[in-house]
């Protein structure tokens, strides 16, 4: 049938385009992702959301289809912390691997998925497997107390390639909202995300309360989602899309961090991580405070759906 339909919708510029239902919005992105449109259909349909925005409503239907089609991994004992990495670092270095360290030492199971979409950024994955933590080929349950990362690809590999549509066109796409939302586990699991530009927002939170999500969400440190060590932002929590808000963003920057390094490479971020877990160098307070909210979502999404 082709998206063409929908592209005539969203394709009208920014005050002529009109939004699609959830409905539409899911028959459009599984068509994507199954690989049943053309390239030229992808690529209008990129620009065409990347002018438009994305709405709450079609960001529920981009992610019932990519939930309808992931490969999920089991359910685990405690609820699954999901970390999405798809960022990197570019000034500072990247805490997303010390914040799921941090966790999985607190006996949670974690997940950090994600893939390459800026080029030249220090990536989350490549400071695990310099922590030697080997990634996943496929997913796999996840023990308590352990952290597991895994590639896009095995997620979905449609889904994958949506995202590198960005090499070619120089822009990010509805897959880059959708990943760093989506619960790949079969099981309970609390989504931690983040976000840059303020007008995503509203968008986000109502997407989590529709979708009756669980979740943690702030501004994010160049796009990961792992706190910026120098401030506190504002937290908002979601439990099965229950919304509290658990911190105020706190005034100042810090003018430094103790212990962190000016270096963002791989190999100096693993150093700094491995010498914060060994307790000789001190937990930036920042991830601290994210790890105490994280862990308490976590309590309270059990408690949820305890009978």
């Amino acid at each position: 049938m082709g998206i063409s339909q929908y592209i005539k919708e969203i394709g009208r510029g920014a005050r002529g385009a009109k939004p699609l239902s959830r409905e539409q919005a899911t028959d459009l992105f599984g068509q994507v992702l199954d690989g049943s449109v053309t390239d030229l259909e992808i690529g209008a349909f990129c620009l065409a959301m990347r002018i438009k925005g994305e709405t709450a409503e079609e960001m529920c239907g981009f992610l019932d289809a990519t939930h309808q089609r992931l490969a999920l991994l089991p359910a685990t004992d405690r609820p699954l912390i999901v970390l999405p990495s798809y960022n990197g670092a570019r000034k500072l270095p990247v805490l997303t691997p010390l914040l799921a360290l941090l966790l999985a030492r607190e006996g949670l199971p974690v997940l950090l998925h994600g893939m390459r979409t800026e080029a030249r950024r220090i990536l989350a994955s490549d400071v695990l497997l310099a922590l030697d933590i080997t990634a996943l080929i496929a997913p796999e349950k996840i023990a308590n107390g352990t952290v597991g990362h895994i590639h896009t690809q095995h997620l979905h590999a449609g889904l994958a390639r949506l995202l590198s549509v960005r090499d070619v066109v120089g822009l990010r796409n509805p897959g880059h909202s959708v990943v760093k939302l989506m619960s790949p586990c079969a099981g309970p699991s609390v989504v931690v995300t983040a976000y840059t530009h303020p007008e995503y927002f509203e968008m986000l939170q109502t997407t989590f309360r529709t979708l009756g999500m669980s979740a943690l969400l702030s501004r994010g440190l160049e796009g990961e989602v792992a706190t910026d060590p120098r401030r506190t932002p504002r937290y908002d929590g979601f439990v099965h899309g229950l919304h509290a808000v658990l911190e105020s963003q706190q005034p100042g920057t810090a003018s430094e961090v103790p212990g962190l390094p000016a270096e963002i490479d791989v190999a100096t971020t693993a150093h700094y991580t491995r010498h914060v877990l060994a307790g000789e160098l001190p937990i930036p307070p920042a991830i601290e405070r994210q790890v105490e909210h994280i862990l308490r979502l976590a309590d309270q999404t059990v408690s949820e759906t305890s009978p």
